[in-house]
C-alpha cells in the first residue's frame, strides 16, 4: 500500500485542516494509507522518504531547516509532492530552496475573489485529458513560475483589476520533475467549499496520483 503524507498549517484563511480532511479522504478513496500531520516540524520525520506522497498544505508561516533539507531531500530521491493554491505556492515564503523544488510562487491575486476561465492548455496530459474548460469563482492567482514546468491549464487574465496584466496568460495547472521526484501544482481551491467544483477536484486527484511515486498506468502516470 503507498503511503501519504499531508502537512498542514498556516494562515487559517486558506482552511488548511478542513482542505487536509478533502485530501486524505480523496488519497484514501484511492488506496493510500494516509498520515494527516499539523505543523512543518513534521516534514523533519525521517518517515517522509518512505512516503509516496507528500502534500503540504501551508499558507505563510516558516519552516525550520532540518524540516526543509529532510523535505528536500525526500523529494529529490523520489518521493512525490502535490498540492493546492496558496497550500504549496504561498508556502514558507522566504525559503526560495522550497521554491525552486515546487517552481512556483504566488505575488498576486487582483481583484481578489472574482469570477474567470480556466482553459485546458495541454489535452493530451492525462492529467486533463477529457476535461473541458470551465468558469470558475475564486482568487485568480497571479505567480512567479519556473519556466521548465510543464503547464496543463491556464487563465488570461483581463486586465480589469490591474490594468497592466491585460492578456497575460498564466499557468494555473502544471507539473514537473526535482531530481527523481514528481511536482504538482493547481493554484485552485482558496478555500475547502472549492473541492465541491466537479473539475477542479478531479485535476486535482489526478495530479496528485500522477506526482506519487509508484503511480500506475491507471493513476495516469505515463507523461
Amino acid at each position: 500500500m503507498r503511503k501519504a503524507m499531508i502537512v498542514w498549517g498556516g494562515w487559517e484563511g486558506h482552511e488548511p485542516r478542513q482542505g487536509a480532511e478533502v485530501v486524505r479522504d480523496m488519497l484514501v478513496e484511492e488506496g493510500f494509507d494516509v498520515r494527516v500531520e499539523e505543523g512543518s516540524d513534521a516534514f523533519a520525520d525521517p518517515a517522509l522518504h518512505a512516503m509516496s506522497l507528500i502534500v503540504p498544505i501551508f499558507t505563510r508561516s516558516e519552516i525550520a531547516k532540518p524540516s526543509l533539507d529532510n523535505l528536500l531531500a525526500a523529494v529529490k530521491a523520489g518521493a512525490g509532492l502535490g498540492s493546492y493554491h496558496g497550500g504549496m505556492a504561498a508556502s514558507f515564503r522566504n525559503e526560495v530552496a522550497f521554491h525552486f523544488m515546487c517552481g512556483v510562487q504566488w505575488v498576486a491575486h487582483p481583484g481578489n475573489i472574482i469570477d474567470y476561465r480556466v482553459d485546458i492548455a495541454n489535452s493530451t496530459d492525462p492529467i486533463v485529458a477529457g476535461l473541458e474548460s470551465f468558469d470558475y469563482r475564486s482568487e485568480q492567482y497571479y505567480l512567479h513560475v519556473d519556466p521548465m514546468v510543464e503547464v496543463l491549464a491556464t487563465t488570461t487574465f483581463t486586465g480589469e483589476h490591474a490594468a497592466w496584466t491585460k492578456g497575460c496568460v498564466m499557468p494555473v495547472v502544471t507539473k514537473k520533475r526535482f531530481g527523481e521526484g514528481r511536482v504538482f501544482y493547481t493554484s485552485l481551491g482558496h478555500v475547502a467549499r472549492e473541492f465541491e467544483h466537479p473539475t477542479m477536484r478531479e485535476i486535482l486527484r489526478r495530479g496528485l496520483l500522477w506526482a506519487a511515486r509508484g503511480a500506475k498506468k491507471s493513476d495516469h502516470a505515463d507523461q
